[in-house]
């Protein structure tokens, strides 16, 4: 019981320390320059100045798993942003079927190249979504494209990809892969 004790004790430390690790990874890698941060529980947004000068063409694709009885469509297709600058878009979810049922959104940036440069600020990825029998609902997206998105793309498509989630189940998301502890000295 006390290996016990001290295994529970060393997962739960693990477990504060993830959080300096991540951003020490993200300040070496350079993938936090746009990113939402938590704060003593407020959130802040690190400012960039807007690139007037620069459009690029976002897309917005949705995809419905089919065992989630629900469409699930973007209310804009496209759009041209200026880097920098906070934009907002709605989603529009309903729920076909008679009953509650909970899902789970998956993004992904096409080209991945540009995956470092989109913050979501706002976004119903964020968390489940559980919609009544028959409910309808509007689920709104904050983002910003960087002004340091490489000059050679403009052009990328932000996906969402609804999964059907049990009760008490979490959403299967791939992690990306870490850099070994060796390759960050």
């Amino acid at each position: 019981t006390l290996l016990l004790g001290g295994m529970v004790a060393l997962m739960f430390g693990f477990g504060f320390a993830m959080v300096p690790l991540y951003d020490l990874l993200c300040q070496v890698t350079g993938t936090q320059s746009i990113a939402l941060r938590t704060q003593t529980g407020s959130q802040q947004v690190i400012a960039e100045a807007v690139d007037d000068s620069r459009l690029v063409t976002v897309k917005f694709d949705t995809s419905v798993n089919p065992n989630l009885p629900w469409e699930f469509n973007a209310g804009t297709r496209s759009m041209k942003v200026h880097p920098g600058k906070i934009y907002e878009v709605n989603f529009v979810a309903n729920n076909r079927s008679s009953s509650t049922v909970t899902g789970q959104a998956i993004p992904s940036v096409a080209p991945w190249q540009a995956t470092p440069y989109f913050s979501k600020l706002e976004c119903f990825c964020f968390s489940r979504q559980t919609l009544a029998g028959n409910e309808q609902t509007d689920m709104p997206l904050r983002f910003m494209v960087s002004t340091d998105l490489p000059a050679e793309i403009n052009s990328l498509a932000l996906s969402y990809s609804f999964m059907r989630l049990k009760p008490g189940q979490e959403a299967e998301q791939e992690a990306p892969a870490l850099p070994s502890i060796a390759a960050i000295d």
